[in-house]
């Protein structure tokens, strides 16, 4: 098992950090642009391994289209391949396998697609077989589980001979995601109707136009510096954020009012945002329905700086990477935190000891990038050592190295 141990931060810090691009958004882009059969026009993509693997499998005339993790990868290529009438086998990790897409495939065969389950119903794999539309202009789909299932629907909406009307039934999470493809969308030249006080999203037949498009810096990479600040020891710790637009498309960035309650401040410069230390508060309540992979790094500060943390909104955490709150549970409980659940698959309760973390402590990281990236701050208040380190390639390749800024590492 590889293991990157980090000392203690013991000085101050006043740096700047090239953040990478994000993610989401160029996904997004990636998707859109290849239906609007664009090329070369798309600049500052991630370096994520998920893009890079988008951006592959787009450009491959393979069979079989694996994925490996990427979870956005799989849904969003299940519904462009299938409405572009490619025969693909969509495959990935056991893990990928074991993450639910039934909901996206009966979405999608209600529209004309030619979708069968290889192994178990409702789960990668997947054999995609063409496309024949299939009159249906009009679907529902449900929008507690993931939200990129709708953005999936509605990229590849414009397509369909007749448009979409598409209404989302139930509860609506991460919504600033959806909100995200819908901006994007309007950005190549789609005429985009949201509702929400019906929750319908009407999107007429239309063809994408081909433009020139930079990709902004990443908000979810951002959360782990504001992390550094929140938790450094050092009052005059100071950080800039590069790449980061003050009016972001990007719902963590969010973060900048969640990290004010525990202790930073924020501020646009121009060029990105300045982070420096304020004082915390007592204790915080979140609803992360709308900035799920914002809740792991709230749950290391708010441990390792004794703030109780009530957390709602959390349900799909238990679908990702890996089950995110049985991985927070386990490994904040080692850091003397304690994530306990007060209402069924809605209310968590946070509280922490107080006590100093041990200097031998090894945090498991479970294939999840977020793991690694949420727990390494701790080094601000103690030795820490991550396991399996090269996780972060999933979303930000350049995280240790960036880390080497602060932390006394070779990365």
């Amino acid at each position: 098992m590889k293991k990157l141990f980090l000392p203690k931060v013991q000085k101050s810090f006043q740096t700047e950090i090239p953040l990478p691009s994000s993610k989401s958004e160029s996904n997004r882009a990636l998707i859109i642009n290849a239906l609007a059969k664009g090329k070369d026009n798309l600049s500052n993509l991630a370096e994520a391994r998920d893009t890079q693997t988008m951006m592959r499998l787009l450009a491959s005339d393979d069979a079989i289209a694996d994925v490996i993790d990427a979870g956005t990868t799989m849904r969003f290529l299940t519904a462009y391949f299938s409405v572009t009438g490619q025969q693909k086998t969509m495959t990935g990790t056991p893990r990928m396998c074991e993450r639910p897409i039934g909901i996206l495939v009966d979405a999608l065969r209600s529209l004309g697609a030619d979708i069968d389950y290889i192994n178990k119903e409702g789960y990668p794999p997947l054999q995609l077989n063409g496309f024949n539309f299939s009159g249906n202009n009009n679907l529902s789909i449900r929008g507690d589980v993931s939200s990129q299932y709708i953005s999936a629907i509605l990229m590849i909406a414009p397509l369909l001979p007749e448009g979409l009307i598409l209404t989302i039934t139930g509860d609506l999470g991460s919504k600033p995601y959806i909100e995200m493809t819908i901006q994007q969308m309007k950005s190549f030249g789609i005429t985009v109707t949201p509702d929400w006080g019906n929750m319908t999203i009407t999107v007429p037949a239309q063809q994408y136009e081909v433009i020139p498009y930079a990709i902004e810096s990443d908000w979810s990479g951002a959360s782990y510096w504001f992390s550094m600040v929140a938790l450094s020891e050092f009052e005059d710790a100071e950080l800039e954020l590069l790449g980061l637009k003050e009016n972001s498309l990007q719902g963590d960035s969010v973060i900048t009012d969640i990290m004010s309650h525990l202790g930073v401040k924020s501020e646009y410069t121009g060029r990105g945002f300045k982070l420096t230390k304020i004082p915390a508060e007592a204790s915080l309540a979140w609803d992360f329905t709308n900035c799920p992979d914002l809740a792991q790094t709230v749950c290391v500060v708010a441990a390792a700086k004794n703030i109780p943390l009530t957390l709602t909104g959390v349900e799909s955490l238990k679908v990702k990477e890996t089950d995110r709150i049985y991985a927070l549970q386990t490994e904040l409980a080692k850091i003397g935190g304690s994530l306990v659940e007060t209402e069924k698959n809605h209310k968590y309760l946070l509280t922490a000891s107080g006590e100093a973390i041990k200097a031998d402590t090894a945090i498991h990281t479970y294939d999840d990038h977020r793991m690694a990236m949420a727990f390494a701050p701790l080094a601000l208040v103690s030795d820490i050592t991550i396991e399996e380190p090269d996780v972060v390639v999933k979303s930000y390749p350049s995280f240790w190295k960036h880390i080497a800024k602060i932390v006394d590492i070779e990365a």
